[in-house]
């Protein structure tokens, strides 16, 4: 049954990427719209969770505010999606050049690159991040990223194929010929940018952190190679405007060595909140985030975790 079923998945991506790809963008635009909104309607558990999170991003919303924000929320992630199935047939030195003209920050990242450590764009789960990749790799070149190992294994195969068919090097978070820290490591070291997704971690690996006021977990893995390599740690703020995409490339946060790393994390937390709060119907965390959240015997795991480790903010991406 789960072989079935992610063969089903595996198909079901097929298609997305071939119908959408062939349908008038107007067409696919109104498909997508009309699947968020039914989605919200029927208020399935990723909906009751986006619901719940952006209650803790605008704690001052009524119900019917929230419900609007839901809606938007659902509606913005419905475009993350018919864009990422679209990609394939658009222009991409076209979206290069719509992000061009309101892309802000560049410097920061121009500057990090001209001192020879390359850098760690460190992003959350807003906007479209794959558009981000396509400017990404017109301005600077080829960069390196992550990705967990989708089932069946012909779906992350058609994921990985997709990225690196815009210009992205994609490593397996695990499974590969070395662990992706080496080589994410060595990317560094050769000046070039290593992107990494960086608001959720909800495991033992995750450095603790206050997010909205409550607790949850970041990888360690943007200041954890920025420690260890000297690359310069720049958050990345995304998100939709009404024809196209804004991006903000923030100054870089400082890392003290790898003691440092959890303040970093934090540091990193704090940029990602700022963000998140000022276009919160463009963060598309469906997911548990906050440690509260969670099943009792997982909060009392991660309790246990937390107090077995030693507090060196060291971690792996």
């Amino acid at each position: 049954m789960i072989r079935f079923r992610g063969r089903v998945a595996d198909l079901g991506y097929a298609a997305g990427w071939r119908l959408t790809g062939a349908a008038p963008q107007r067409l696919a635009d109104a498909v997508f719209r009309w699947g968020a909104d039914l989605a919200t309607e029927q208020g399935g558990e990723g909906v009751t969770q986006l619901r719940r999170n952006l209650a803790r991003v605008v704690p001052q919303a009524d119900e019917a505010e929230l419900d609007d924000l839901v809606r938007d929320g659902m509606r913005s992630y419905a475009r993350y999606w018919c864009e990422m199935f679209r990609l394939p047939v658009m222009d991409l030195a076209a979206v290069h050049r719509a992000v061009d003209e309101t892309i802000t920050g560049v410097e920061n990242l121009d500057a990090a690159l001209a001192e020879g450590n390359g850098a760690v764009l460190a992003l959350p789960h807003s906007g479209n991040w794959d558009v981000a990749g396509v400017w990404l790799v017109h301005h600077a070149g080829t960069f390196t990223t992550v990705a967990a190992r989708l089932q069946p294994e012909s779906l992350f195969r058609r994921f990985v194929a997709f990225r690196e068919a815009l210009g992205f090097e994609v490593l397996p978070i695990n499974g590969g010929r070395r662990p992706p820290s080496v080589v994410l490591a060595e990317r560094l070291r050769q000046n070039r940018v290593v992107c990494l997704l960086g608001d959720r971690e909800l495991t033992a690996a995750g450095v603790p952190v206050t997010f909205f006021g409550e607790e949850t977990r970041m990888p360690a893995g943007p200041a954890y190679l920025a420690a260890r390599t000297g690359a310069a740690l720049l958050p990345v703020g995304s998100w939709f405007t009404a024809t196209g995409w804004g991006f903000r490339v923030h100054p870089p946060i400082r890392v003290a060595g790898p003691d440092g790393v959890s303040a970093a994390t934090q540091a990193l937390a704090d940029v990602f909140a700022a963000d998140i709060a000022s276009r919160p119907a463009d963060w598309h965390m469906l997911q548990k985030l906050w440690v509260a959240d969670l099943p009792p015997r997982r909060r009392a795991a991660l309790a246990r975790a937390s107090a077995a480790q030693r507090p060196t903010g060291r971690g792996e991406p």
